[in-house]
């Protein structure tokens, strides 16, 4: 099986370093996007196997985003990853496959990510 490759959208660039350096060490292949052109380029790009994707960035809501994805990729894994907890009960969000409120301890994200995947560990 080759090494899942895992798309971040945020516009926080201290999270994306972090992502990247947390998530390389799990042994993922890591990709970051810093707004919504960003990440539809990736997304064109490069076959990816999950997205972790914030709701609000700077330029948009991410929620129109995965309504993008999932129209274009019904079975592409995204992980809604927030600051903001209300944002669980608005309908889009629903499209997600897993809804993390951001936390500096990245365990909660890890195991969406894992569950999403499939994977172990």
């Amino acid at each position: 099986m080759s090494t899942p490759c895992v798309l971040f959208v945020d516009d926080e660039e201290g999270l994306l370093e972090l992502y990247t350096s947390a998530f390389g060490r799990e042994g993922y292949r890591v990709r970051t996007a810093a707004s919504l052109d960003a990440a539809r380029t990736a997304l064109a790009g490069e076959a990816v196997d999950l997205v972790v994707l914030d709701i609000r960035l700077t330029e948009g809501s991410g929620l129109a985003l995965l309504r993008e994805i999932k129209a274009a990729t019904p079975r592409l894994p995204v992980v809604l990853s927030t600051a903001y907890a209300r944002y669980q009960d608005e309908f889009s969000s629903w499209l997600a496959d897993a809804y993390v409120v951001k936390s500096s301890d990245l365990a909660e994200l890890k195991r969406a990510v894992r569950r999403c995947l499939g994977t172990t560990g």
